[in-house]
């Protein structure tokens, strides 16, 4: 199976699980474990959600984590406050990483957004080394995009 059919298959298996579901919380249990699911090569996948000057824990799959990480510090710190999409091949070479887990090589994180401000951010941590390419991104990307348009729609994000 080629990544974007994976990929495709994927976001309509999200798709079916939070289309109708108006909860934040729940939406992010459900895609944090169909995520920690299929995707392979990964040891932790969830969402930190922005309160005040901070990224907060929400749900996740995987190892305990940091409950707390200032904006502007670390991979997931980093994408909220620039509001971009961090990839990175090597964790241990990003100045500044955050070390929840140290069997975790290399980390995609992806920030959800409304109106340009970032509400949310979507880990996903690897023990591979550069585990994540852009097809992946590409590929997670639709996926938080459709994350961002459901909750839009039940109005929970505006």
């Amino acid at each position: 199976m080629t990544k974007n059919t994976f990929y495709r298959d994927l976001y309509n298996q999200v798709e079916a699980l939070i289309s109708d579901e108006s909860d934040v919380i729940a939406n992010m249990a459900n895609v944090s474990a169909l995520l920690f699911e299929q995707l392979s090569s990964v040891n932790w996948v969830g969402f930190y959600r922005v309160v005040g000057d901070e990224l907060v824990l929400g749900p996740f799959q995987g190892k305990v984590a940091c409950i707390r990480i200032p904006m502007g510090r670390g991979v997931c710190g980093t994408a909220a406050a620039e509001n971009t999409v961090q990839r990175i091949g090597d964790v241990h070479a990003f100045d500044g990483h955050i070390a929840c887990d140290a069997s975790s090589n290399a980390e995609i994180v992806l920030p959800l957004s409304l109106n340009d401000k970032v509400i949310a951010v979507l880990d996903i941590d690897s023990v591979a080394f550069n585990r994540f390419d852009s097809d992946d991104q590409a590929g997670l990307e639709k996926i938080v995009s459709l994350f961002e348009n459901v909750m839009i729609k039940h109005g929970v994000l505006n």
